[in-house]
């Protein structure tokens, strides 16, 4: 299998492969037919809990984010990985998401489980759980809580939205301030030597 006794032997503790035989020396004889079963079975089952904020500011919100996740998914004796982000609602590159988008494709997911719906996205998370109940993949969300009104709602897809565009704006502002800055740093250098 390409791996070391101790990956063996871990694997083992973990449950990821079945009590091995042992030998009159008492050496350890797996089944490789067994930790395959097992590996596919994990596959099969396997939850995915994803946590998501949208600035450094947040990153409290996302360690609570990720405790309420894998205390949820403890309890439920779910084998579960937490993937986490950190970005807006309307990146859809987030490299947790795309991740996520992967697991869906290739089949290796179970169950989606999230704190709240707009974590996933802030627009589109829909099109993401139609692809999820197309391939048999149960969503989860604990806090459902009382839905917004449309209000509320779009105010708070507006904000996002003036939130991302202005941080481009500012960010794009200051790549060209850092370029102008090193300009000048070049010229005044030109100009001592």
């Amino acid at each position: 299998m390409g791996v070391s006794p101790q990956t063996l032997r871990r694997w083992e503790r973990q449950g990821k492969m079945a009590p091995p035989e042992r030998t009159r020396g008492n050496q350890r004889r797996y089944d490789l037919s067994q930790f395959f079963l097992k590996k596919e079975t994990a596959q099969r089952e396997m939850t995915i809990a994803y946590a998501r904020v949208s600035s450094h500011d947040q990153k409290e919100d996302l360690q609570r984010q990720e405790q309420m996740l894998e205390f949820f998914c403890s309890s439920h004796g779910w084998t579960f990985e937490i993937i986490s982000d950190l970005g807006s609602g309307l990146n859809y590159s987030k490299k947790g998401l795309r991740k996520i988008l992967q697991r869906i494709i290739d089949g290796g997911l179970n169950r989606l489980v999230l704190t709240h719906k707009d974590r996933l996205l802030r627009f589109g998370a829909e099109l993401i759980f139609a692809l999820c109940e197309a391939k048999g993949i149960e969503i989860v969300i604990i806090n459902q809580g009382n839905a917004p009104s449309f209000e509320e709602e779009l105010a708070g897809d507006v904000l996002e939205i003036i939130t991302v565009f202005s941080a481009k704006l500012y960010g794009s502002r200051s790549h060209k301030n850092n370029k102008l800055m090193d300009n000048l740093k070049k010229a005044v250098e030109d100009v001592k030597t």
